[in-house]
């Protein structure tokens, strides 16, 4: 079997700021595996969060040439390589790769018959209220907005200015782990008053236990402190929702088999992305007629999306055409 690895950086329209930092640019690795006849591509984002670099993925990609050179199909992959962004890569080009060579489509593969067009929400970057309120303003038409905040007494007055300029739509706040347990209750005040539909990762991964003590009157969601099924069901008295990511479970097979967990513990699903093309983006949408919220908005970040691409009507998300993936 052939296999190339690739690293790709893209440039982003504006930085794109949350609590740990700020990038100007989405820096991907992308893997092709073929036979001569039939290739599949997928992508992944390294994440520093989760120990992650290029370097290191690409180092994990390398080790596991010689397998991919026995033809290790999806299902022994699981057990060959750990959760993570590298997983990721591979176990998307193998489905891919397997679309194409069977000539059936991927959601066919994985048991669905049709993916609908969805809303994808929108990410409105860390910043000064006063920015953000702006940029909600310049965003006010989508109808899904994903707010990130950074901790502190300013993020009561950054939900204020967003909400007061995007009066319409539907607020996701995402904490991204800045908050500590002595803000739970004036920022669940805030976002009460604003109308938010949905916090996300409000605390810390691990130090998490004080959710599980207080009343939620908003539907929580976890997101670093999920990644596949390992450990699922400890979140069940934390969390209402989790956030599935294929670059935290390693590729669709295995965020697949956590989608169906999550749901059978009465887990509402949120189908996210780090910020990559639309190759990182198009296996997730197989995942979407589950979710109750959806944000697959990396394109969207990026000042030019690799050709072709998905499409993209405002913020509603068509499924991936085969030229792309699947």
């Amino acid at each position: 079997m052939q296999f190339e690895i690739a690293v790709e950086a893209f440039a982003l329209k504006v930085p794109f700021v949350i609590s740990r930092g700020a990038r100007t640019h989405a820096h991907v690795v992308r893997v092709k595996i073929g036979d001569g006849t039939h290739f599949g591509q997928g992508e992944c984002v390294p994440y520093p969060r989760y120990g992650e670099s290029v370097e290191s993925v690409t180092a994990a990609l390398e080790a596991i040439r010689p397998l991919i050179a026995s033809r290790i199909d999806r299902a022994g992959l699981q057990s060959q390589m750990p959760a993570g962004a590298a997983r990721n890569a591979i176990d998307c080009a193998l489905w891919d790769y397997d679309s194409k060579r069977l000539g059936i489509a991927a959601m066919e593969l994985a048991g669905l018959h049709r993916i609908a067009p969805c809303v994808t929400a929108f990410t409105l970057s860390l910043g000064a209220p006063e920015a953000m309120g702006q940029a909600a303003a310049q965003a006010c038409e989508r109808p899904v907005l994903k707010v990130k905040l950074g901790g502190g007494p300013e993020d009561v007055a950054r939900i204020m200015a967003v909400r007061a300029n995007a009066p319409d739509a539907v607020l996701l706040i995402d904490a991204n782990e800045s908050w500590q347990e002595a803000d739970l209750a004036r920022n669940f005040a805030a976002c009460e008053a604003a109308g938010v539909a949905l916090i996300e990762q409000p605390l810390p991964a691990g130090q998490d236990s004080a959710l599980a003590r207080i009343a939620r009157p908003i539907p929580v969601c976890a997101d670093e402190s999920v990644h596949d099924r390992n450990g699922l069901a400890r979140l069940k008295d934390r969390y209402d929702c989790i956030n599935i990511k294929l670059d935290k479970t390693g590729g669709l097979t295995e965020a697949l088999a956590l989608a169906q967990a999550a749901t059978k513990l009465d887990f509402g699903l949120f189908i996210g992305c780090m910020v990559g093309t639309s190759l990182g983006m198009a296996p997730a949408m197989l995942l979407t007629p589950q979710a109750r919220f959806v944000d697959l908005d990396g394109p969207l970040l990026l000042a030019k999306d690799r050709d072709p691409g998905l499409h993209f009507e405002g913020s509603i998300i068509h499924p991936p055409q085969a030229a792309l993936w699947g």
